[in-house]
């Protein structure tokens, strides 16, 4: 697949895809005019980047990685100082996600007691459809009344 259907698939800007391309996070083929042509692969290891990026991972680290994401058993030799890069990264995205979590929370419980106080209870409902019964033979009463 062409860049632009790779954008449209993954919502992720062309240009981002080249800087992707550059930094070594994803790859392409060219074809004989020169554009670039991209596997059906492609589409998840740009998600997976987009996703890391968007826990905070710097781009450096990610291409570190992204090998042990796809075939875990084949780790490179890491450095302690990528050990203790991600162990950070990890620490920070486990705030993330806590606090992202609360918020989650907070937000469900604002729309139940929304939603609670603005539903009318069942006898209210109950009478109000009685009523509304009520008032439709009336209505039925003063037609039929009327033609007589």
């Amino acid at each position: 697949m062409r860049i632009g259907e790779l954008s449209e698939r993954t919502g992720t800007p062309p240009r981002l895809l080249r800087y992707y391309e550059e930094q070594g996070l994803i790859t392409s083929e060219r074809c004989t005019n020169g554009y670039r042509s991209y596997t059906e692969a492609t589409v998840d290891r740009v998600r997976q980047v987009r996703g890391l990026l968007d826990a905070g991972l710097p781009t450096r680290i990610i291409k570190q990685i992204l090998p042990c994401l796809e075939k875990p058993r084949d780790l490179p030799d890491a450095t302690p100082e990528l050990i203790a890069s991600l162990e950070l990264q990890r620490d920070r995205m486990t705030a993330r996600i806590d606090c992202l979590t609360k918020n989650r929370d907070a937000v469900a419980e604002y729309l139940e007691a929304v939603l609670d106080r603005d539903r009318p209870d069942r006898e209210q409902l109950d009478r109000d459809g009685l009523e509304l019964d009520l008032g439709r033979q009336g209505e039925l009463r003063e037609s039929v009344d009327e033609r007589s």
